[in-house]
């Protein structure tokens, strides 16, 4: 696990020059990978080549250092991430009499591509970015993994193209910082973050996952291809007894891959399905017990420490449990927000960013459930899709608009608790009659009206979503198929696995997610929907598959989610700050937000009159990402 970072230039630039640029590329990220760093550079009539990376050693920790080179030192690859099936693919290529010198799975990438090129990526099981230098064709590889699991970002500027794993990388190299971008804009007021191919700023963007970039040194072009091809779903004649079987095999499969590791290994423990799973898998995978980690909330609406004790008490592992208050968030707020480099108001951030901290005390590396939801259909935003459809059948839209403003008014909330008012109120706003409401769903800062109401009208993007329901050939969204796929490319991309990323290396912890595997998201793909929900069943064939390992309806508790009491922490340590945010000469000078509107909004939720948690804490980690990272010097 580490960082990685690039230049290509279309110019000579020396090799000291271009070492400094990289050095300072990657001291920005040393959190990333404290144990070691490396660099690359190739000077050519053409241009300047640079690869840096920052490690983190979990697998070879004696001899894989980075950079790695091919026999005869044409080739060089930098990566950041885990392969796998590395072992798989090392033993198939000795077999063709391929020699290694290191037991890193690093240098099976690059044995692999020297044999296969760009093709091998379609092997490797993991979650990577890595860039390949081919001086044999000239030419430079950039590979993200299937899921997005590890990010990387990538821009022209001047007469640099450069990439590199967090935006700070490479915005400080600039000489200043690019517009916003009102896609970007848009985007993160939507949802709560940006997903691939933008960013906060115009001209940088993500590589998609599931992608590959290929860079002509000689033309300095560039092309963008698709890995591993993602086909239209399509149901397999299967019974439920042998899916059910299948998907147990899978998951333990995927745990026993994902538990490599030279360095200590446990598990986030939430108490939750997948988390409950993924440890219970992993303490039967090995004769020790396990290291567990838990966090809890000293307000009791969103402690659910009780379900991780009694998971850690069942599979005998050694349990840790902190339980954190208002005061441990007051020190850590501000760099966990501002390490994102761009806006992010996922709440869940601050306690993932807190039990990483608390975890790296004990061990290097930590699988956890993430992506349980969007493979095995667990999220309670997919009950929804059922009910718009029985809804909208049943009432007219000329009585649907009316009920709609009648629950604005009368569903509103004074406290954080997201209940069953809030849940119909958010159920109410999304029906759609057009098959377009699963957008607003996910939209957890705002609707589209909602957004138009904050938001300057020049501004405004009423079409933002367009190039992803392209890209999945999905102009309605309908079925629980259909809302997984947007999952993938959008919520998971963009607002889970940045989230995890961000927050666990930030605290130098590799975080591993067993459900995240291609093989196990193709074959819940092929299955009929029914054995994923049934009825308002979530995640049926999961739980059925371990529910004989756990206490009787234990897999059926419901569980909050990992949140945070910030709608009365915005009201209390973060009074002053936000209002600062809203005073009128920023307001103004900003040139983004309608003043009354946005005032109103926010003082509002400070007075208790109406809680605005979602929609105020985006508008607070915009307005601290505005002011000390776009007009600031934090980097």
């Amino acid at each position: 696990m580490c960082g990685i970072n690039g230049i290509l230039t279309t110019e000579q630039t020396s090799k000291n020059e271009m070492t400094g640029l990289l050095t300072k590329m990657n001291n920005l990220i040393i959190h990333r990978g404290p144990d070691q760093d490396g660099t690359y550079v190739d000077v050519s009539p053409h241009g300047s080549i640079g690869m840096a990376m920052r490690r983190l050693s979990i697998i070879d920790l004696t001899s894989g250092k980075q950079p790695i080179y091919s026999d005869d030192g044409q080739m060089a690859i930098v990566f950041n991430g885990e392969i796998y099936n590395y072992r798989k693919l090392k033993s198939e290529l000795e077999a063709k009499g391929v020699k290694f010198k290191t037991t890193s799975d690093t240098e099976v990438i690059l044995k692999l591509y020297e044999l296969e090129g760009p093709d091998s990526f379609k092997k490797l099981d993991g979650m990577f970015a890595f860039s390949i230098h081919d001086k044999n064709i000239d030419k430079v590889y950039i590979a993200r993994d299937f899921f997005g699991e590890k990010p990387l970002y990538y821009t022209k500027y001047k007469n640099k193209f450069m990439w590199a794993s967090e935006l700070k990388s490479i915005i400080n190299l600039m000489d200043t910082k690019p517009q916003i971008s009102p896609k970007g804009i848009n985007l993160f007021f939507r949802l709560t973050y940006i997903p691939s191919p933008h960013t906060i700023y115009e001209g940088i963007h993500k590589l998609d996952s599931n992608h590959y970039m290929e860079y002509n040194v000689l033309s300095h072009e560039v092309t963008i291809q698709q890995i591993n091809p993602e086909p239209t779903p399509k149901t397999i004649n299967i019974s439920f007894g042998e899916a059910q079987e299948k998907v147990k095999q899978k998951v333990y499969e995927s745990v026993e891959s994902r538990s490599v590791s030279d360095v200590p290994l446990g598990t986030f423990l939430s108490g939750g399905v997948d988390s409950s799973i993924i440890s219970l898998c992993l303490s039967q995978a090995t004769d020790k017990r396990i290291e567990t980690f838990s966090i809890g909330f000293k307000k009791a609406s969103f402690d659910e420490t009780d379900k991780s004790q009694l998971v850690a008490k069942l599979i005998n592992s050694n349990h840790h449990e902190f339980v954190i208050d208002e005061d441990d968030l007051k020190d850590n707020v501000h760099e966990i927000l501002l390490n994102f480099d761009e806006p992010f108001s996922d709440t869940a951030a601050l306690p993932t960013y807190l039990v990483s901290k608390k975890t790296r005390e004990f061990v290097t590396v930590a699988l956890t459930g993430d992506g349980g939801d969007e493979v095995f259909g667990g999220y309670n935003k997919y009950y929804i899709g059922k009910m718009n459809d029985r809804y909208t059948k049943i009432v007219p839209k000329s009585v649907h608009e009316p009920l709609r403003k009648l629950a604005n008014s009368v569903l509103t909330t004074k406290d954080d608790n997201r209940g069953k008012r809030f849940k119909l109120r958010k159920l109410l706003n999304s029906i759609d009659y057009n098959g377009q409401f699963y957008w607003d769903i996910i939209s957890l800062a705002n609707t589209h009206d909602q957004l138009s109401e904050i938001l300057l009208p020049n501004l405004l993007d009423s079409n933002i979503f367009s190039e992803y329901k392209e890209r999945l050939n999905l102009e309605k969204a309908t079925s629980l198929t259909h809302f997984r796929q947007i999952d993938k490319i959008v919520s998971l991309e963009g607002g889970m696995l940045p989230k995890v990323d961000r927050t666990s290396m930030q605290n130098s912890l590799e975080c591993r997610a067993p459900f995240l595997n291609r093989e196990l998201w193709e074959f819940t793909n092929s299955l009929p929907e029914s054995f994923l929900m049934k009825g308002w069943n979530k995640k049926y064939i999961l739980k059925e598959a371990f529910k004989d390992q756990f206490p009787d309806q234990f897999l059926e508790k419901s569980k909050s989610g990992f949140g945070s009491p910030l709608g009365d922490w915005l009201r209390s340590s973060l009074k002053k700050e936000l209002e600062s945010y809203i005073e009128p000469h920023k307001i103004d000078t900003q040139g983004i937000f309608k003043k009354e509107e946005i005032t109103k909004l926010v003082r509002n939720h400070l007075s208790g009159k109406q809680d605005n948690t979602f929609r105020v804490w985006a508008f607070y980690c915009f307005q601290k990402w505005y002011w000390n990272i776009y007009l600031g010097t934090h980097i």
